[in-house]
Order: structure tokens, then sequence, then C-alpha cells
């Protein structure tokens, strides 16, 4: 090795690529899997409440992502419990008129499921629809990790923007609107109760204009991208009918899964 190579190695920055939603369905299930298998993926979030997470655990363990607990208010997915529109969730977290316990009983029984199925603790807690961060459960949520993990805490999700001098200005805005709903609070209280969290968060967008136009995307966020920043993504392998979302999910699952990643790895200087 070349003094100049072993220079460029120490220099790479290494980031997280994280696929939200694991257990969604079985078509996110299968392309969060197949990109582990292709070293083209870092992290996963899980629905525990998802109708596939159980059944899909043995692939997901098998696979050697890094996984972590999705925390959930927004979709029911079947299961009962505090579920309500993000819209509705924001403004009732806002004015403090969730019931603590109902918050406190429902973050307990995510963990609880993730940890029976998994068997072992969480590596790292974000939220479906960043709730995490929102006012009332995010202060929940650190005293329900305080309780429960007192010598190996998880890593924590904060999502605050990197630089996002590249991305269209609505997608900026996006961004924007998401870190106002809580990042900093949220940053403030995982460092004062010792929580790590990644340094910047990238990946928001509006989830249309097929693979192309993620491809665009993903390269500008990648070429802005710092040491330990994280990207989030949402693959599927395939088009899942009743998912909203599931036409795009497929063109992140193509754009992930091409060449063009590694290629834009390598010239940004990034590792994952």
């Amino acid at each position: 090795m070349t003094p100049e190579f072993a220079m460029k190695q120490v220099e790479k920055k290494r980031i997280m690529l994280c696929a939200d939603d694991f257990g969604m369905n079985q078509a996110v299930n299968d392309g969060i899997v197949a990109l582990a298998e292709q070293g083209r993926l870092s992290a996963t979030s899980c629905l525990v409440g998802g109708p596939v997470f159980r059944s899909g655990t043995s692939a997901l363990l098998a696979s050697g992502l890094s996984s972590g607990l999705h925390l959930n208010f927004t979709e029911s997915m079947g299961q009962a419990g505090l579920y309500m529109p993000v819209s509705s969730l924001i403004r009732r977290t806002m004015f403090r008129q969730l019931d603590v316990q109902q918050l406190r009983t429902q973050i307990d029984q995510q963990l609880d499921q993730y940890e029976d199925a998994m068997g072992q603790p969480p590596a790292f807690v974000d939220g479906h629809q960043h709730v995490h961060q929102f006012a009332q459960i995010r202060t929940e949520l650190v005293q329900a990790l305080n309780r429960r993990y007192t010598e190996h805490k998880p890593y924590l999700r904060y999502t605050w923007p990197a630089n996002l001098q590249d991305t269209p200005r609505a997608q900026q805005f996006k961004a924007y609107i998401i870190a106002a709903l809580g990042a900093r609070p949220f940053a403030t209280l995982a460092r004062q109760h010792g929580y790590s969290t990644n340094r910047n968060f990238l990946g928001v967008y509006d989830f249309e204009g097929g693979s192309q136009r993620y491809a665009a995307l993903l390269s500008s966020w990648l070429q802005n991208a710092q040491d330990g920043d994280m990207v989030m993504c949402h693959p599927a392998a395939s088009i899942q009918a009743d998912d909203g979302l599931g036409v795009q999910r497929y063109a992140e699952f193509q754009v992930l899964s091409s060449p063009d990643l590694g290629c834009w790895l390598t010239a940004y200087g990034l590792s994952l």
C-alpha cells in the first residue's frame, strides 16, 4: 500500500445509510435484506407492529445490519394503541395533550416487542415520521431508555439537516420543517442523558420522481455528507400494491442496488 493510498483510506468519511420501515411489508423486508447482502446499507429501523417484522427477524439478524426501533405513533397496522395522523400528533404533543401513561406504555411495549423478537436491545432508536423528537414523546422516550439501558445506551437519530446546498428548495424546506418539530430540543435532551446521535441528517424529500430523480438527490446528499452524518432511505424490492409509497420505494431500491452508489461513495470519499 502506498503512503498516498493509505492517506486516502484514513481520510474517508464514515456515514450511516439507514433503511427505515423494516417489518412494514414483505417487499420492504426483501429490499433491505438484499441491499444488506450487497453491502449497500449500514442499518435498518424496525416497525415492530408491522405484519412481517417478527417473521423477518431471522433474515435481518443474518444480514449483519445494525438495527433499531422505529418508534411508531402514527400507523396502527392493526395494533391497538395510541395512534393518530401525524398532523394530529404534532398538535397534541405541542400542547402536551397526550396521556403520559399511554405514552409510557406504548414506548415500553414497542421496546419489549423489539427485544423479544430480536433477542437483544435496539442499537438505536428513531421514529416513524420522526415522532421520537416530538414534545412529550421525547421526554418519555429518554426516560424509558434510562430505565432500561443503564450500561449500553442506544444511539438516537438527530434530524437537523446537513448541507443541502444542491438540494431543490422544496426539499430543503421539508427537511427544515421536520427539524423544527423537535430536532434541537431532542438533541439537547439526549446529550444531557449521555446518548450519542448522528452528526446531521440527509434523505428527506417528497417521495416522488422515480429512480432518475432519486439518483440525482442521493448523489447530491452523498456529495455533501460529512463524517458522522446519517442518510435515511426507504427501499423495497418490488412494488406492493397497497403501499402508497410502493412505486417510489422500488425506485429507491433500483438506485441503491445499482453500481452508481459504489461509484458515488468512492468519488466522495465515503464509507458505510
